[in-house]
C-alpha cells in the first residue's frame, strides 16, 4: 500500500519559490549541497491555523534552529548547506546532527540555494557588484566564470564572480567606504596592498600621503561572495573583494600589484537576505498562497568572529 505521507503544500509553495529565483542547475554541484536537505510531513491533526512562517538565514546554528522553533517557522531557508556531507549516525553528540534532531521533533524543512545564489543574474554577487554603482563613475560588469552548459530559460548570462570596471580610477578609500556601508555599516575592514610604497604612507593614522606618493587608485574590482580567491585567482583586476582569503593568496595577490579588501566570510553574504531575498520571497509567496505569509531574517545569525580590541576586552575574557 503507497505511503500516505507527503510534505506540506506550504513546504512545496517554498521550495518552488526558491527554484525559480535560483535554479538548481546554476550551483556548483560538483561539491555544492544544494536543494531541499531535510523534508518535514504534512500533519494529519494540523490543529489552529497560523500565518506560514519562513526564516531566512546565513548558516544554520543550534541558535538559529532554537529561534525558528520559538517564531514557529515551518520552513527555514539556509543560504549555507548545513548538511554538507553523508551521515553515518544522527545524534545528540555532533551538532549539526542535534539540529537535524531538533527540527525533526517540530517538523520543520530546510531548504539550502548557496551557489545557486551566487550564480544567478541578480544573485548575491551582482547585488556585491551593485554597491560600486552610482557613485559618479561609470562601470561596466561582466562574468568572471560563466556557467557552459545549458542554462534555465531567463537565466543567461548566470556565473561565479564579477568584475566590475570603472569608466576612469578612483580611489580605494570609496570602495571600502561603499563596501563598509553596503554590507551594514561594518566599522573595521580587512585590506591588503603591494608594500611597495614608502613606510610613512602605510603608518596607521597617517592622514596625508609624503611628497610624490599617489594615491591607490582602482580602474577594476573582483567581487565574490564568501570565500573567493579560486574563482578569482585568474581575474585581471586591480583589487578583490570577498569575505576570507588565505594568508598566501593575499601575499600572491599584493606581490603581483594587486590589493585585497575582505570582511569576514559571512559578512559578505548576510545582509542580502535582507535587502533581496526577503522582499523578492515574500512577495512570490504572498502570491502563490493567496493569503498573509511571513517571511523572517534570522535575529540569531551572525559571524563567528569579533574584532577585539585589546585594551577593551570584554568582561568574559577574564576571571571577574
Amino acid at each position: 500500500m503507497a505511503s500516505s505521507i507527503r510534505s506540506p503544500l506550504f513546504t512545496q509553495q517554498v521550495v518552488g519559490a526558491m527554484r525559480s529565483l535560483f535554479p538548481e542547475e546554476l550551483a556548483e554541484r560538483s561539491w555544492d549541497n544544494v536543494g531541499l536537505l531535510q523534508e518535514n510531513i504534512e500533519s494529519a491533526n494540523p490543529g489552529s491555523p497560523r500565518t506560514p512562517t519562513v526564516l531566512l538565514t546565513n548558516d544554520l546554528t543550534i541558535r538559529v534552529a532554537e529561534e525558528a522553533i520559538r517564531k514557529k517557522a515551518s520552513v527555514i531557508v539556509s543560504y549555507h548547506p548545513f548538511i554538507f556531507r553523508g551521515l553515518k549516525s544522527v545524534t545528540l553528540a555532533d551538532p549539526h546532527q542535534r539540529i537535524v534532531l531538533q527540527l525533526a521533533q517540530h517538523n520543520i524543512a530546510v531548504y539550502s540555494p548557496h551557489t545557486a545564489v551566487d550564480a544567478a543574474p541578480g544573485g548575491m554577487n551582482d547585488w556585491l557588484a551593485d554597491m560600486l554603482d552610482g557613485h559618479g563613475v561609470t562601470t561596466r560588469r561582466s562574468v568572471v566564470k560563466p556557467i557552459t552548459t545549458p542554462l534555465p530559460q531567463g537565466f543567461g548570462g548566470a556565473g561565479m564572480g564579477r568584475l566590475v570596471e570603472f569608466g576612469h580610477a578612483i580611489n580605494i578609500g570609496r570602495i571600502v567606504e561603499a563596501y563598509a556601508s553596503g554590507l551594514g555599516g561594518l566599522p573595521y575592514v580587512m585590506v591588503a596592498y603591494p608594500k611597495h610604497l614608502p613606510a610613512a604612507a602605510r603608518r596607521q593614522g597617517q592622514q596625508a600621503l609624503p611628497t610624490g606618493v599617489p594615491p591607490v587608485a582602482i580602474k577594476s574590482v573582483a567581487i565574490c561572495a564568501g570565500s573567493g580567491f579560486d574563482v578569482l585567482k585568474d581575474c585581471d583586476a586591480d583589487l578583490f573583494v570577498t569575505g576570507e582569503m588565505t594568508h598566501h593568496s593575499a601575499l600572491r595577490l599584493t606581490m603581483l600589484g594587486k590589493c585585497v579588501l575582505t570582511v569576514f566570510h559571512s559578512n559578505s553574504e548576510r545582509r542580502f537576505l535582507k535587502k533581496s531575498l526577503q522582499p523578492r520571497l515574500q512577495g512570490l509567496l504572498q502570491k502563490e498562497v493567496g493569503g498573509p505569509v511571513e517571511v523572517l531574517v534570522s535575529e540569531e545569525d551572525e559571524d563567528p568572529f569579533e574584532i577585539w580590541d585589546v585594551s577593551k576586552m570584554p568582561d568574559f575574557a577574564y576571571d571577574k
